[in-house]
């Protein structure tokens, strides 16, 4: 079970700063990019957001950085952020602290980045604290779901659309996994925030 949007409550039992959303003044947004770089997926999802003049956050995997570093260079001279996305995916409420710690720092010797975020959205209290000293760690407010093989590309899209606010920080995934709603949601919602006047930028 996965919550599509993040409500106080679930806010409120995390360490406090953490990122949920973007203090915004126009018609913005944050879209990012989890789980990546993967050598065919990723540069799908460059094309499609340079086609709608788009910028983008891709949280990257360090081994997966160590397999397909073109990809990652690509990402970052197309003007998108990287964020650290530990180095082997680990769950941080299943790994002892220091282990945890450990893999984020191997991960940031090919990722050069201030930001963070935990994958799962699982961190704990003490794992944030210690985070908080080297990166901005950065959750979201409306997951599209595209890792949820149970579900079609067409849910994904009114998961996103149906929720996102100004600021919004948005989660898609490109990955193996997640690609077939990838594929199917991604263009759409592009086009549909577009049209509805919105930029899609980098977290800062």
């Amino acid at each position: 079970m996965y919550l599509i949007t993040s409500p106080w409550w679930l806010r409120k039992i995390y360490a406090p700063g953490l990122t949920w959303h973007m203090p915004v003044k126009d018609k913005e947004l944050f879209l990012t990019f989890d789980d990546g770089p993967h050598p065919t997926i990723t540069p799908f999802v460059l094309n499609l957001l340079k086609q709608y003049n788009a910028k983008a956050t891709f949280f990257c995997i360090g081994k997966n950085v160590k397999l397909y570093p073109e990809v990652y260079r690509q990402v970052i001279d197309e003007g998108h952020k990287i964020g650290n996305h530990t180095h082997n995916h680990l769950n941080g409420w299943k790994t002892a602290d220091g282990d945890y710690l450990k893999n984020i720092m191997l991960a940031r010797e090919t990722i050069d980045s201030n930001l963070f975020r935990p994958p799962y959205g699982c961190v704990t209290r003490f794992q944030a604290q210690q985070l908080k000293k080297l990166f901005k760690i950065v959750m979201w407010d409306v997951l599209s779901g595209d890792f949820d093989t149970s579900i079609e590309g067409s849910k994904c899209y009114n998961n996103v659309v149906g929720n996102v606010r100004a600021g919004s920080i948005i989660v898609f995934h490109d990955s193996d996994k997640a690609f077939p709603r990838l594929k199917y949601a991604l263009p759409k919602v592009l086009q549909y925030f577009t049209k509805e006047g919105y930029e899609m930028k980098t977290i800062k």
